[in-house]
């Protein structure tokens, strides 16, 4: 019977390493696009240096040492985990890893020229490892937009099997399938409650707690994700941990702190009980200062490099119906102070009068995806975002930042309750989790969401990351109306 367990144990180990295949594949691409780079970034470095010279440290080709730099490049990312499966794809702690593993090989070769005593050129060696880096970074960006499109189409999943209440499972369900980029696809749960389904999905629950490592088996999963426990969550957690031992299975586990991560997030053992601490969000001192810095120096070289594409919109806004160019719109910013907030007109005048009935959708917000106020031109303005650029004025004026919360109309602001009105702390942004999350075609529910998780976790980090998205959103176009 023991024989028989074990062999069946491996049996489902092997399934499972097979439908993972496209990990090990992954992998395999990055080595080569590494080794590539650390090719390409070094020959092209000498030859930039020295052109098609040979040139020799004792006795050997810089060329050579160029080729055998690639395998050290792959060795050094490797021993700093820039390969491990957990990081590959989602998240910035990949592009970390590989930054680091930069500066270690910068400071690796340092060291080894010093005490070789080798006479190696300073310049070729930064100019190589910094290049190898950059374009390493650069090839792994897109490796990661493949990914990410193949996941879109569900591919490349991993299969999971969520634990907890009915409620918490779908909650944790509907954060999945809002970012299937994570490739984290549920196939089966394990839930407190007998019932035959997890509720308003067609996810079929096939156990109770207990019996987690059977449905993983069942279901081929690779992944568990825990998520609620109880009062006896330590000793649950701990005993399903032993369970999944050997079976090359990802345990998950989502904390009740919602919308709170990053560095205001740490761990502080107490007699070996780790302790989430929890900091409060900064909203005032140096680092505000520097996000005021960076949205205005931003929006200056914005307005520098867009001042003819403004102009021409202008005009084209002007002759294409009758009215200004701009339009001017009262909002609130922080704190609840008011602005005008400056686009481009996309609507007749007069719009703001006419009484429509329908609105596509929910909440203090009004929306219709064929408004028939909209003027041909400022369809195509808003399809594109081009409405949105005279805001960069209001950036440079403080009024607004390059990055925040969606800026709401006073009328809205009237029916926030005390949890909405969390979003007035920081100032309304041109972009935001919105913008990069779907637009218009969020519920309200989720843009609120999505703002307070801005307003919990801001930085400027995560701003630069919010850009970097902006411009796919708006090539995208999804929810622009």
């Amino acid at each position: 019977m023991t024989v028989a367990a074990g062999s069946d144990s491996l049996s489902v180990v092997s399934r499972r390493r097979t439908a993972l295949q496209w990990q090990r594949r992954l992998r395999r691409k990055l080595v080569l696009l590494d080794a590539f780079a650390g090719v390409v970034a070094s020959l092209a470095t000498v030859f930039v240096r020295y052109g098609d010279e040979r040139v020799r440290l004792s006795g050997v080709d810089y060329r050579l040492l160029a080729l055998l730099s690639a395998v050290v490049w792959v060795f050094v990312v490797a021993t700093g985990g820039g390969y491990d499966r957990r990081v590959i794809g989602l998240g910035t702690e990949e592009f970390r890893r590989v930054t680091n593993s930069g500066v270690r090989l910068l400071a690796l070769l340092v060291l080894a020229g010093f005490l070789a005593k080798l006479d190696l050129s300073r310049g070729v060696v930064v100019f190589s490892v910094v290049a190898t880096t950059l374009l390493s970074l650069v090839l792994r960006w897109v490796s990661r937009r493949v990914l990410h499109a193949q996941r879109r189409r569900g591919r490349c999943m991993h299969r999971v099997v969520v634990v907890g209440s009915a409620g918490d499972a779908r909650s944790l369900m509907a954060s999945l399938s809002r970012s299937p980029y994570a490739g984290l696809g549920v196939v089966g749960a394990c839930l407190t409650e007998r019932v035959p389904v997890v509720p308003d999905t067609d996810v079929p629950v096939v156990g109770g707690v207990s019996d987690v490592v059977r449905a993983v088996d069942l279901l081929d999963a690779d992944t568990v994700a825990v998520a609620s426990t109880g009062a006896s969550a330590g000793v649950e957690l701990r005993r399903l941990a032993w369970s999944l031992e050997g079976r090359d299975v990802d345990l998950l586990v989502a904390p009740s702190l919602t919308d709170v991560a990053g560095p205001r997030v740490s761990v502080r053992p107490v007699d070996s009980v780790p302790l989430l601490e929890v900091q409060e969000p900064v909203f005032d001192g140096p680092r505000r200062v520097v996000k005021g810095m960076f949205d205005r120096v931003l929006a200056v070289f914005a307005l520098v490099v867009l001042a003819l594409p403004l102009l021409v919109i202008g005009l084209l806004v002007r002759s294409s119906s009758r009215g200004p160019a701009l339009f001017r719109q009262t909002r609130v910013g922080r704190d609840g102070s008011h602005f005008t907030l400056w686009k481009f007109r996309t609507m007749v005048v007069g719009a703001d009068r006419v009484a429509l009935a329908s609105n596509d959708v929910d909440g203090p917000l009004f929306k219709l995806r064929a408004d028939p106020r909209v003027t041909p031109v400022g369809r195509v303005l808003r399809r594109w975002s081009l409405d949105e650029l005279p805001q960069l004025f209001n950036v440079l004026l403080g009024d607004m930042s390059l990055v925040g919360p969606r800026p709401p109309l006073p009328s809205e602001v009237e029916q926030y309750g005390d949890d909405v009105r969390r979003r007035l702390l920081v100032k309304p942004g041109l972009t935001g989790l919105w913008q990069v999350s779907g637009r218009s075609d969020l519920p309200w529910e989720e843009c609120v969401r999505l703002d307070l998780r801005y307003v919990e976790n801001w930085s400027v980090s995560l701003d630069l990351l919010i850009l970097a998205r902006t411009l796919a959103a708006v090539v995208r176009g999804s929810g622009a109306y």
